[in-house]
């Protein structure tokens, strides 16, 4: 596939689709199907990815439109919070997390299927990923990719934090929450500075560990 007229118009097409989820809570239809923004949203990048096939930059470009269109939505729904709209934490987290989940599937199945696909990607375990390290990719889209998957991350924070704020919550929920960022933290290390990938992610546990002890209230002793 190639970038002609047709498959611009059916990536417009899709893009319109996902910018309608986007926007859905403006039908006033009192449904919550705009959560699914965040996972409709890997259907016009991956169409994206697959008719730029192996030009350079596609599929890390790809990326940073992915990252880009969950960031909107994360923003959309933080400024719902905050609102004290009709938006919960847990559902972004799930949502977000499905989204994250379908498109590892996405880059497990098509570079099987069309071979071009696999030219600016790299095989990790089972799903064929682009190297941001890679020196096939031009300098300003990697730190592209960079910023914006940092971003991302923070973003995604920033809920958590939201919804734990002055709540009393025992220390071992404190470590799981870290915990849980642990996976984050190390592939943003891997990002920016893999050679001392450990040492970052240890400090973003730390950081992120220190700031729930300051916001959260522990359990009284009896």
């Amino acid at each position: 596939m190639a970038f002609d007229i047709s498959s611009i118009i059916i990536l417009i097409a899709l893009t319109i689709i996902f910018v309608v989820f986007l926007l859905f809570d403006l039908f006033g239809r009192n449904e919550q199907y705009g959560y699914l923004a965040y996972i409709v949203a890997v259907i016009p990048v991956n169409y994206f990815w697959v008719i730029g096939g192996d030009q350079p930059n596609v599929s890390l470009i790809a990326y940073i439109i992915l990252f880009i269109l969950w960031i909107t939505t994360i923003l959309r729904d933080t400024i719902g919070v905050f609102q004290k709209k009709d938006k919960e934490i847990n559902e972004i987290l799930m949502y977000l997390a499905l989204g994250i989940l379908i498109q590892l599937i996405v880059t497990a199945i098509l570079p099987e299927t069309n071979s071009a696909l696999q030219a600016t990607t790299e095989k990790f375990w089972f799903f064929w990923l682009p190297n941001v390290h890679s020196t096939i990719f031009d300098a300003t889209v990697a730190l592209g990719f960079k910023i914006t998957i940092t971003v991302l991350i923070f973003l995604v924070i920033i809920p958590l934090i939201l919804d734990v704020k002055d709540e009393e919550i025992p220390l071992p929920i404190v470590i799981i929450f870290v915990a849980i960022f642990i996976i984050p933290f190390l592939y943003l290390s891997y990002v920016w500075v893999p050679a001392v990938m450990g040492v970052l992610t240890f400090l973003f546990a730390v950081i992120l560990f220190i700031i729930l002890l300051l916001i959260t209230r522990g359990q009284e002793s009896k």
